[in-house]
């Protein structure tokens, strides 16, 4: 993330305004300090950078002497929603922001930062972000590629598999996704206003309109993300950036469609049992021009779940990701952001 030109520069922006003669907060600042230092860059008078992997806070406590901000920056090894400081900060920083907007846990963390380490004038930076949402078919985002995990991908896959101690539905994360591939118009599904009232849990209904022939058996969703209020988004659909769509299904096959068809959807969250990551809820209802209305619906925990229970994803697994206990097992992994 830290060469992701497009988002960087709104972040920049954003503490260039906000920075200058202020205590920043700096949560989740990872191994590089990168807000932390474009904050004293910007001009802040001090910095806290908060960071909760060990290795990460390893790193940045190696790198910190390295970028002569150590006079402006304290570095805190934990988690935010349990550390305390003085005094208050002024401006808090953070890009705990997942391809699916609340999918890092923005949404606790941060609303606990504005209750405990923030002034009460204090803000936050990014501004806001969304989650969109329209409907396709897998096959046909995905264009000519197999639906299949990359290659490079399956041990990240076993670790998570191994952390939850058995097979699970993961998201799909699709990378540079064409827009040109979904059949309907979008729509927003949760909203985070991190500078207004800020959900933990939301729940949004939402009739998305078919646009043109095709087929659908599940939505796209993808990150839309304002760091001050009056600027554009950044759009991670149809822009180059490292956050990616996450794909839905919610068919067991692919239906034909026609313009006019509508996809009845509700998409909620809740927080799940570690009080920070939300669990995800969708049901749809596709009505079609023949009469037909055909349900669908998917829970999206953050751990665990069934295992190729989603319908519609029949993705090629190995052997051994299926049945991680046989043979010798790795030491499980820590959770993912």
């Amino acid at each position: 993330m830290t060469t992701d030109e497009d988002r960087n520069r709104r972040f920049r922006s954003a503490l260039g305004q906000l920075a200058p003669g202020k205590h920043v907060v700096d949560i989740g600042t990872g191994q590089d300090l990168l807000w932390a230092r474009e904050s004293v860059q910007a001009g802040a008078r001090q910095v806290t950078a908060i960071e909760v992997i060990d290795d990460a806070f390893r790193q940045a406590s190696v790198n910190l002497p390295s970028y002569d901000v150590q006079d402006r920056v304290t570095l805190l090894l934990g988690e935010s929603t349990s550390l305390a400081f003085a005094p208050k900060a002024d401006v808090c920083v953070s890009e705990i922001i997942g391809s699916l907007a609340s999918a890092e846990g923005a949404a606790a963390v941060l609303t606990d930062a504005k209750r405990r380490h923030l002034a009460p004038d204090g803000v936050i930076v990014p501004h806001r972000a969304a989650t969109l949402a329209a409907a396709g078919c897998l096959s046909d985002i995905l264009g000519e590629q197999h639906v299949a995990f990359a290659a490079e991908s399956i041990p990240y896959l076993q670790s998570i598999f191994n952390w939850n101690t058995a097979p699970f539905d993961v998201r799909l994360r699709i990378e540079n996704a064409s827009p040109a591939a979904l059949v309907s118009d979008s729509a927003v599904i949760e909203s985070l206003d991190f500078n207004g009232t800020l959900h933990t849990a939301q729940q949004t209904t939402t009739r998305l309109t078919i646009q043109r022939p095709g087929r659908v058996d599940g939505v796209l969703a993808w990150l839309q993300l304002w760091c001050l209020p009056e600027e554009d988004p950044l759009d991670a659909l149809r822009m180059t950036t490292n956050w990616a769509s996450i794909y839905f299904p919610l068919f067991e096959a692919p239906v034909p469609v026609e313009p006019g068809d509508t996809l009845d959807l509700t998409f909620g969250s809740t927080l799940s049992a570690d009080g920070v990551h939300p669990d995800y809820q969708l049901s749809a209802t596709l009505r079609t021009a023949d009469g037909q209305a055909h349900q669908g619906s998917l829970e999206s925990p953050h751990r665990g779940g069934a295992f190729q229970g989603a319908a519609g994803v029949q993705a090629p697994f190995p052997g051994s990701l299926t049945h991680p206990s046989r043979g010798s097992r790795p030491r499980p992994a820590q959770p993912w952001p």
